[in-house]
């Protein structure tokens, strides 16, 4: 683990990215913190995992016909982060990101808790004008405070509105809040409960607008994804994530995205990190 991007590569990597840092177009870094896991903890297991599992996986992806060895990608490793301090760990993410964007690059991340998005989403914003979220997950993440902190996996996409504003969120798949999120998503963000069927008709409004996607991995059923902190019934297939992310291959201007609260330890068959993997490299050859 290290906090400076290193130049070399790396021996272990996620399968297919093993270009060097200068020619590559993305970056893939982990962020494994989960210091405000409220159920179960490990998340910040979840970088090393997908890096060792992945070379289960081949390369080439038979939906989508698009092989990763055609892109230019790098594997910077994790960050060294802070267990107990959650404003330095954030702080080290942006300044990672920062880095990245700084250098024409696309970042992409593992957390890790969703709290880590934070990070990526402020660094971005300082960059880019007019910033929209794509956003997946079973729960809404809109609480104002969690348990008296502001800074916390459930309240991060709250303070995410509070670095991009009104309707620049899209919310897909939502299955689970508290009555208070939901009404106050509908005033401040654009949320669709329990599908992505209208993602096609947000696609078309925002080709032309810089995207950050974040995808926090228990949108998809703990029937097939256990692997999480809070599981939560009634989620979608992997088909349909894959469906999705097949759609979002028409956005033309994506500046990074993240894959977030992949738990390994909660699923000791590696299915889980088998699907996480899977998502990374159909997401990766979808809008990279």
């Amino acid at each position: 683990m290290r906090n400076k991007i290193s130049l070399k590569k790396n021996i272990n990597t996620f399968i297919g990215f093993e270009n060097s840092y200068k020619k590559s177009k993305a970056v893939l870094f982990g962020a494994p913190f989960d210091g405000t896991a409220s159920f179960k903890s490990g998340s910040r297991f979840a970088p090393q995992t997908m890096r060792e599992d992945s070379w289960a996986l081949e390369t080439y992806s038979p939906y989508q016909d698009k092989d990763l060895d055609d892109l230019k990608l790098f594997d910077a490793g994790d960050l060294e982060l802070p267990f107990g301090d959650k404003k330095r760990a954030l702080k080290k993410i942006e300044k990672l990101t920062s880095k990245i964007i700084k250098n024409n690059k696309i970042p992409i991340m593992i957390g890790g808790e969703h709290l880590v998005s934070l990070a990526t989403v402020k660094a971005l914003n300082k960059k880019y004008d007019d910033l929209h979220i794509i956003h997946f997950d079973a729960h809404t993440d809109l609480r104002n405070k969690y348990l008296g902190e502001k800074l916390s996996h459930a309240t991060v996409i709250r303070r995410i509105h509070d670095i991009v504003g009104d309707n620049k969120i899209h919310q897909f798949c939502i299955r689970s809040g508290t009555k208070e999120e939901f009404q106050w998503a509908q005033k401040h963000t654009k949320l669709e409960k329990f599908s992505a069927d209208t993602l096609n008709d947000t696609i078309s409004k925002l080709i032309n607008k810089k995207i950050y996607i974040t995808i926090d991995l228990d949108v998809l059923d703990p029937s097939i994804f256990s692997g999480t902190g809070t599981p939560e019934a009634g989620g979608i297939s992997f088909d349909y994530l894959l469906n999705c992310i097949k759609i979002m291959s028409k956005l033309e201007n994506v500046v990074g995205f993240d894959l977030v609260e992949l738990s390994p330890g909660h699923d000791k068959s590696g299915v889980s990190t088998a699907v996480a993997c899977k998502v990374l490299r159909e997401l990766t050859l979808s809008v990279i």
